[in-house]
């Protein structure tokens, strides 16, 4: 299975209701058969620039990143359900490599 990290925006919430929301993200994606890696908080941010979903402005977000594997057959189900959530503002979801190649750019060689 490839390996992806899903670049999600939350709306700005009580602590409780972002856990909430961030289950239920993780639950989705482990239904669907992905196998979750890793998950960062990457904090309350302003936004960009403001961002009108499901009828509200948002002008402040919370970042996540949650890595994880998958088939690449369930991406455009799992974007489809994130976009309809209230709470998430911007899901993107991007593939990573699995080993970051090596370059003999820098430092001396040996």
């Amino acid at each position: 299975m490839p390996r992806y990290e899903l670049a999600l925006i939350l709306k700005a919430m009580q602590r409780p209701e972002t856990a909430a929301a961030l289950r239920r993200t993780v639950e989705t994606l482990m239904e669907r058969g992905a196998v979750v890696r890793d998950l960062d908080n990457l904090g309350e941010r302003l936004l960009p620039y403001k961002i009108t979903k499901h009828n509200e402005r948002h002008s402040r977000g919370t970042y996540f990143l949650v890595d994880f594997y998958a088939a690449p057959t369930i991406l455009n189900g799992l974007l489809d359900h994130l976009h309809r959530d209230v709470d998430v503002v911007r899901p993107t979801v991007l593939k990573k490599e699995d080993q970051a190649p090596t370059s003999n750019c820098c430092g001396p060689q040996q």
